[in-house]
């Protein structure tokens, strides 16, 4: 007897093409919502444009985390709702298959994504967050090169003022440049110059060089009776950069951590209980996510089968928002469980305790009730509803049949 037969490649070609457009569409708009706020943060700070799709690529791991189980349930989702609204559910139904065979295939998928989902909030997430906390340091700290704002004045190292009003070839040909220099001898230098160029400093890499074409030096301050005024045809003005502290060691956060690591931080006499109520809200925070997924088939079959003679999208809708609501109160359960106000076992295996058993409802009412629904009444409300909004909409854009045309009213 064959494991996978005809019908359970011929399902899993219905789950898996929704399941995968799901999934891209799900990590592409949280992308793209990520992706606006980081260029205009970037900008702001002044660091270069591909600094934008590094942090986005480890954010990926996080979205991916997301965009999986809701993949997982909607391709099931849509895979049942096309056998159930073609009849094909009731021919098989009708030769002996039963709801929990026709799950072979999708629990195939579901266990393969949860073992990729497991390995991704394990160990890939936890080092992508501190890679993209790193960006984050070193592009607020200078460290990625931050440009000179053009038509702006830039503070440099609290004592250099420079304004450039307009630049070439990505920053390196500088034109009308105006700079303010205090010594630490309390004298001031106001430089001027036509144009002016960067140059890395060999002997210092601490400090670039910046020379200056055409232009003027005015020096006043104590000890000058009068300022003096130099005018060059070129001058080297050494700069001294900014200097980067190393960033933190990975850890600063408790979704920083490994799995592994969480445990022996709640384990160990010498965590806090703080750090102890951290680390097993976080731990229970990612096992509880990965198995959810377990149950996700069962909810997308219960929700996927319309009643009889209705085409109804209502399970597709409900699906999810259950999803979506049951990550949320998660997230809650974390944060409330990390500051120690609640035990981490109750905030956060209560709901999917509860969940769970709603789902395994759902899906006894839709696979072992006679015509069962387990989302009948709302199904039968929501086309109630959807009918009448219809008539509504309806009546506004149809135009009464004894209306007198404009023509004939001016005509009377």
């Amino acid at each position: 007897m064959k494991f996978l037969t005809a019908t359970d490649k011929y399902i899993a070609r219905l789950v898996i093409t929704p399941m995968l457009a799901v999934f891209v569409i799900a990590a592409s708009l949280l992308v793209l919502d990520k992706m606006l706020k980081l260029f205009d943060f970037v900008a702001t700070q002044g660091g270069p444009v591909t600094v934008v799709f590094k942090m986005l690529a480890n954010l990926l791991p996080e979205y991916a985390s997301l965009a999986i189980p809701l993949g997982l349930m909607l391709g099931i989702l849509f895979a049942f709702r096309k056998l159930a609204t073609s009849s094909e559910l009731d021919v098989m139904r009708a030769v002996g298959l039963s709801y929990t065979r026709l799950l072979r295939v999708p629990y195939i998928f579901a266990i393969a994504l949860a073992a990729l989902n497991l390995l991704i909030v394990s160990y890939l997430q936890p080092l992508s967050r501190y890679y993209y906390e790193q960006l984050n340091y070193e592009l607020r700290s200078g460290a990625l090169g931050a440009s000179i704002k053009v038509g702006e004045f830039n503070s440099l190292q609290d004592r250099t003022a420079l304004r450039v009003e307009s630049s070439r070839d990505e920053g390196r040909d500088l034109q009308g440049i105006f700079a303010r220099i205090a010594t630490g001898e309390g004298q001031v230098l106001v430089i001027s110059a036509r144009e002016g160029q960067f140059f890395a400093n060999k002997e210092n890499p601490d400090t670039v060089i910046l020379r200056l074409t055409d232009g003027q030096i005015v020096q006043d301050g104590p000890g000058v009776p009068s300022p003096r005024v130099l005018s060059f045809a070129s001058h080297d003005l050494p700069i001294d950069l900014p200097k980067i502290e190393q960033f933190r060691q990975r850890g600063d956060k408790e979704r920083e951590y490994f799995l592994p690591e969480l445990l022996k931080m709640g384990w160990s006499d010498q965590s806090s209980a703080l750090a102890k109520a951290q680390s097993w809200a976080s731990f229970n925070y990612r096992i509880t996510e990965v198995v959810m997924m377990f149950l996700l088939p069962l909810l997308a079959v219960a929700l996927a089968v319309p009643p009889k003679r209705s085409s109804s999208a209502l399970g597709v809708f409900l699906s999810i928002v259950m999803v979506v609501a049951y990550h949320k109160v998660n997230q809650y359960g974390q944060d409330v469980s990390s500051l120690g106000k609640i035990d981490p076992m109750l905030a956060l295996w209560g709901p999917f305790v509860l969940f769970a058993a709603l789902i395994m409802w759902m899906y006894w009412r839709i696979a072992y009730v006679p015509g069962g629904q387990p989302i009948g009444a709302l199904e039968t409300g929501f086309a109630k509803i959807s009918k009448r909004v219809a008539k509504v909409f309806a009546s506004r854009h149809q135009r009464p049949a004894d209306a007198p045309e404009e023509g004939e009213a001016g005509a009377a």
